[in-house]
């Protein structure tokens, strides 16, 4: 009689620790410019691009604080970026058209992927939630924008004055 009564609770007690592990996790390493992702449809390790020089792409522990099948850039002329998982104000994990520069600092802050890469790790995110770290330290040497060596530091903030807005956005960054 007395398991009757407390199977229920202890059942409704353990129940979240189950949900907890159908967290999907993504981490981000700067170093070797790749993601890989726990989820329980698998594991998967895919290239990325993160921040190139004269900008930076936070690191730490995050939680997704929006998902959008199709978000435009309004910092960066209105660029798509594709199954956006935001954290962090306006940084985002999105896919990118420019598939090319995967593996290799390219972006203004955000983690860019594979269109196709990216829309799954939106559908597993948006089932069952997910959990972002994003640690190491950016390849030194790569400067894939137009700035020169030394000059990466000098020219972002001229061309964010350019735009208006000598600040970086915290709510749009975008990429």
């Amino acid at each position: 009689m007395r398991f009757s009564v407390f199977a229920p609770a202890m059942a409704f007690l353990f129940a979240p620790l189950g949900a907890a592990n159908a967290t999907t996790h993504i981490h981000i390493n700067l170093s070797t410019q790749t993601m890989h992702v726990q989820s329980s449809s698998g594991s998967y390790s895919w290239p990325v691009s993160t921040a190139r020089a004269g900008y930076s792409t936070p690191r730490g522990s995050f939680a997704p604080t929006g998902l959008q099948a199709m978000h435009y850039s309004r910092k960066y002329h209105m660029s798509p970026m594709p199954h956006s998982i935001f954290f962090r104000g306006g940084y985002a994990i999105h896919g990118s058209y420019e598939t090319g520069m995967l593996g290799r600092p390219a972006s203004h802050g955000c983690v860019r992927l594979s269109p196709g890469h990216a829309a799954m790790l939106y559908q597993m995110v948006q089932s069952e939630g997910g959990r972002i770290s994003i640690g190491g330290a950016p390849p030194r040497g790569h400067y894939y924008a137009s700035a020169r060596r030394g000059a990466a530091s000098d020219s972002a903030p001229r061309r964010r004055q350019a735009y208006g807005n000598p600040l970086p956005s915290l709510f749009d960054f975008g990429d």
